[in-house]
């Protein structure tokens, strides 16, 4: 990199962040098709940063360089770099008074980069906070994915195997039917041991009836 473009370097992205930049740019990014049209403005807080003319620079990411894009005065006259096709690049003052429009006709590849918009103040460069452009071929899409309609779910049936366990956070069909099994399994073991106890009781009455009838 050559020392004007360090130094322009190092003015954008050390003295700049030490102050209140008096520039705004938007959109911050921009995504448009190869061979659109695109526009980015650029906003001054005061008009007193117009009276020089506004700047146009550009991190290219072709090269990983700043480069000079264009100069505008206050007469809309614009002097624009050999590098640059001046039949594409255009800069025009927007509806308010402090705002700038830097339009770009039938964008390439080459175009992609990050645009600075700047002003010249006590002899220094004030920059905004930066565009960055991105030329594709299409367009990323969108569309929402398609949301499926939830199936209707049966209240007594046991055959939803979808819902696992993990979404039921532990219970499942399968759990209706075990806990009704094990009380009646419950119920009968405890009627059985019932059941055994009465049988042994009658078949004590029953001996000593006998051992009283045999004794007689």
């Amino acid at each position: 990199m050559e020392w004007p473009w360090l130094f322009l370097y190092l003015s954008l992205h050390i003295t700049g962040c030490q102050k209140t930049p008096p520039i705004f740019q938007t959109p911050p990014r921009i995504i448009a098709l190869n061979n659109s049209t695109m526009e980015l403005v650029c906003a001054l807080k005061s008009e007193q940063f117009t009276q020089s003319g506004i700047y146009w620079y550009r991190w290219s990411t072709e090269i990983q360089d700043f480069q000079y894009v264009l100069f505008s005065n206050v007469f809309q006259k614009h002097t624009i770099t050999n590098n640059i096709d001046k039949d594409r690049f255009n800069v025009s003052k927007g509806s308010s008074r402090h705002t700038y429009t830097l339009k770009i006709r039938k964008l390439q590849p080459l175009d992609a980069g990050t645009y600075y918009c700047a002003v010249s103040h006590s002899s220094e460069l004030l920059f905004g906070n930066g565009t960055e452009l991105s030329v594709v071929d299409s367009l990323p899409s969108t569309e929402k994915p398609t949301e499926k309609t939830p199936s209707s779910v049966k209240p007594l049936g046991c055959k939803t195997s979808s819902i696992t366990p993990a979404k039921m956070r532990g219970s499942s069909c399968s759990s209706f039917i075990l806990a009704p099994l094990v009380a009646c399994a419950v119920i009968l073991l405890l009627s059985l041991v019932a059941a055994i106890r009465r049988f042994q009781r009658l078949r004590r009455r029953l001996r000593l009836h006998f051992k009283k009838q045999v004794l007689k």
